[in-house]
């Protein structure tokens, strides 16, 4: 099972399930938390403060790379595909998100509407709400213009020009009847919605125009 992105620390909850981890960061100051977060469980690991677009690993070192709240911050998106393919072994899996670019409420500003409008526009806003991130002490505080945000089906051709099948994680969740829902009505709403059989056709209208985030599996072909 994959261990929870949103736990203790996705490198540090692999490795207590008994996985051999190596993790990676662009921030050195990240490396350290990660370190530190390790030792409080007695535990040390291999943690390299480096950009995902040159990976310091061998071809084919991995059976599992996660790239949690990545893609949108690197300067290169495509070459970052291309290190996560190369490190990979055939038939191994890439667990990653990937910002939507229609997402009505923004995951890094959280103001809703505003990737909905033009960037010049949306950044005048985000000035005037004063949640601009400029001048800030992490390197990886961007604006939004320069941050990389995908159309769904957009990010999928992507991804298999570097040779991987695409599964939406979410949407295997919903098929299974285990998508979680902290809201009553929203859990009502989908009921019916599968009632009347457009359960999958709604997600994936919401998934094209509304949706946040997407959690994405990549396998790469062999």
């Amino acid at each position: 099972r994959w261990p929870d992105p949103e736990s203790t620390q996705v490198s540090v909850a692999s490795a207590l399930r008994g996985a051999t981890v190596v993790a990676c960061d662009y921030n050195r100051d990240y490396c350290d938390i990660i370190a530190l977060r390790a030792a409080r469980h007695g535990m040390t690991l291999p943690i390299y403060n480096v950009a995902g677009e040159a990976l310091p690993f061998q071809p084919a070192s991995f059976d599992i790379v996660v790239s949690w709240d990545v893609i949108e911050h690197v300067h290169a998106p495509n070459q970052l595909l291309t290190e996560i393919a190369r490190v990979l072994r055939p038939g191994g899996h890439a667990l990653l998100t990937v910002v939507n670019r229609r997402a009505w409420n923004d995951p890094h500003y959280h103001i809703s509407g505003i990737n909905w409008l033009p960037r010049t526009w949306a950044e005048w806003i985000i000035a005037r709400k004063g949640r601009s991130k400029q001048h800030m002490a992490f390197r990886d505080m961007q604006r939004l213009r320069e941050l990389h945000y995908f159309h769904y089906r957009e990010f999928v051709a992507l991804a298999r020009r570097h040779g991987f099948r695409v599964r939406d994680l979410r949407e295997e969740l919903l098929r299974s009847g285990r998508l979680p829902s902290r809201k009553r009505s929203r859990r009502i709403i989908r009921t019916v919605l599968r009632t009347i059989g457009v359960e999958g056709p709604a997600y994936r209208l919401q998934r094209r125009w509304y949706m946040g985030v997407f959690e994405l599996a990549l396998t790469r072909q062999t």
